[in-house]
């Protein structure tokens, strides 16, 4: 199996592969980004870990997951963004194809995180040709939420992840071609 690798005009997106670790590692550590994304601590290296390989399983195993997100200019690690089904048990349950992303602190603020989406969801809307994303946000990240919405999200359901709560987001696929 090829794996797919973007293209924008500032980023390289690329599968996750065992080559990442390190970067994965440094942005899981980053308190400041667990919090707003996973509402927990930073990860162990052991979490990180398996992390790694369950996003390389993913491509393996489903043809998508998540991709990291490099600068052109210098490979620098931004940060990542994936088409998942991690099965996640969350109410109400997912019931499409899910769109995860997370930049780190230091490339926050450029639109890197738009680029790295719009690309991903052009990829999901032209290679998977599912009709409708979904995207799962802690309220208290305006950020991804405010992103969301300009990427064409829009909220379906106030739900609950690991008894916290989420605001799960839609959003139906652009005609591709025609």
């Amino acid at each position: 199996m090829t794996l797919p690798i973007l293209t924008t005009e500032r980023l390289i997106l690329t599968p996750v592969a065992l080559a990442d670790f390190d970067d994965l590692m440094a942005l899981w550590s980053d308190p400041v980004f667990t919090q707003v994304i996973a509402h927990r601590d930073p990860m162990s290296q052991e979490e990180v870990w398996f992390r790694l390989l369950r996003d390389i399983g993913h491509w393996q195993v489903l043809g998508f997951g998540n991709w990291a997100l490099r600068q052109k200019t210098d490979g620098a690690y931004v940060g990542s963004v994936g088409v998942l089904d991690y099965r996640r048990g969350c109410t109400p349950p997912l019931d499409a194809p899910e769109l995860g992303w997370g930049v780190g602190s230091a490339f926050q603020g450029q639109g890197l995180a738009r680029e790295g989406l719009d690309a991903a969801l052009a990829w999901a809307d032209h290679s998977l040709k599912v009709p409708r994303t979904v995207c799962m946000i802690n309220p208290d990240n305006a950020p991804s939420l405010k992103l969301a919405e300009r990427t064409g999200f829009r909220p379906y359901a106030e739900g609950v992840y690991y008894e916290r709560p989420v605001i799960l987001l839609e959003r139906f696929a652009k005609v591709v071609g025609g």
